[in-house]
């Protein structure tokens, strides 16, 4: 098999893998930009849970790796200037389905293959050029979307004011690749807010020495809060990025709880379990027959607002009672 040197690949052997009663076994590739591949399977060190969640939901439909489902795995490691050749190596294995992460790999793969299908977990596909319509995508590409567009950035940053009011001085922690697209927070948004964007973007590599960086820069340039980014090499990096927003003293609002219970100030977004339960309902409708082109790409409808009030104290900040009772979790 041939190796690249930014790709870690895991994959099964496949001889003698049980049939499905299609007569064949399913083959499925799952492409992450930066995290490690151990976090992708049932019993995977996944910290948010999504891979637990989309492999248990596929067993519960009857595939089952080791079974009658062979999956192959890959991560671009963070380097961003090879996803356009990683793309094309997953695609030339002919998977049945590919379960694509972030944006940026996506749009890779749909220069890659106009025929293979693809599950993206995306944010604002069609903002992004992913697809032309959410109900309809046509082509070959469908999925998940964690992202409903700029208002959703735009509430996290309000939420985040209600406990820093004073704030004008936004740090995005994002990466630059995410930056220069815009998929997050554009400066016409940050402009229309009032709001001055201050400190580097993330670069390759997207490590600990990387993360300290830009820390360090956004302290240096009197960053008064911080928004994360649901980047995935942010989710990889999530103990660590709590660890130093508490050092340098950064309030900061996340875009999912799990942050939040790792020490967190708050955060505001989707529930990352039913995603992936998400995800494996799509995989399971391709696998059946259906077209990626007529399944709706699924939007969530409820985010999750959650607030740690022992990282507020230690903060200094005080918590509106209006904000703790809108709270779905409050860890204290």
């Amino acid at each position: 098999m041939r190796r690249r040197e930014f790709i870690t690949l895991i994959c099964g052997a496949v001889a003698a893998w049980p049939l499905t009663a299609s007569g064949k076994t399913q083959r499925i590739a799952i492409v992450v930009p930066a995290a490690p591949v151990t976090f992708m399977s049932e019993t995977g060190d996944d910290p948010g849970g999504l891979f637990p969640a989309l492999f248990k939901e596929l067993r519960r439909s009857g595939y089952v790796e080791g079974q009658n489902l062979l999956v192959e795995r890959y991560s671009g490691e963070g380097r961003a200037s090879h996803f356009p050749d990683l793309a094309r190596d997953v695609v030339s294995r002919n998977p049945d389905v590919i379960i694509v992460i972030s944006n940026h790999l996506v749009l890779d793969f749909k220069a890659a293959t106009t025929t293979i299908p693809v599950v993206g977990l995306v944010a604002d596909p069609v903002g992004a050029g992913i697809v032309a319509s959410l109900a309809r995508p046509a082509g070959n590409i469908t999925g998940v979307a964690d992202d409903v567009g700029p208002e959703q950035w735009g509430k996290r940053f309000q939420l985040l004011q209600q406990v820093v009011p004073q704030a004008t001085r936004l740090g995005v922690l994002e990466s630059r690749a995410w930056r220069e697209q815009q998929y997050g927070v554009s400066q016409r948004e940050l402009d229309q807010m009032g709001i001055i964007r201050v400190g580097p973007a993330l670069d390759y590599p997207t490590d600990e020495a990387e993360y300290r960086r830009v820390f360090a820069a956004l302290t240096r340039d009197r960053t008064e809060a911080v928004l994360v980014i649901d980047e995935e090499v942010n989710i990889a990096n999530l103990k660590l990025i709590v660890e130093l927003a508490e050092k340098n003293r950064l309030p900061a609002i996340y875009p999912y709880k799990m942050f939040v219970q790792a020490g967190g100030l708050m955060s505001y977004g989707i529930n990352i379990p039913d995603f992936g339960r998400s995800v494996a309902n799509i995989v399971e409708r391709i696998l059946k027959g259906e077209k990626p082109s007529e399944i709706p790409i699924f939007q969530p409808t409820k985010f999750e607002l959650a607030i740690n009030l022992k990282t507020a104290k230690a903060l200094g900040l005080t918590v509106p009672a209006t904000l703790l009772v809108a709270a779905d979790e409050v860890i204290e």
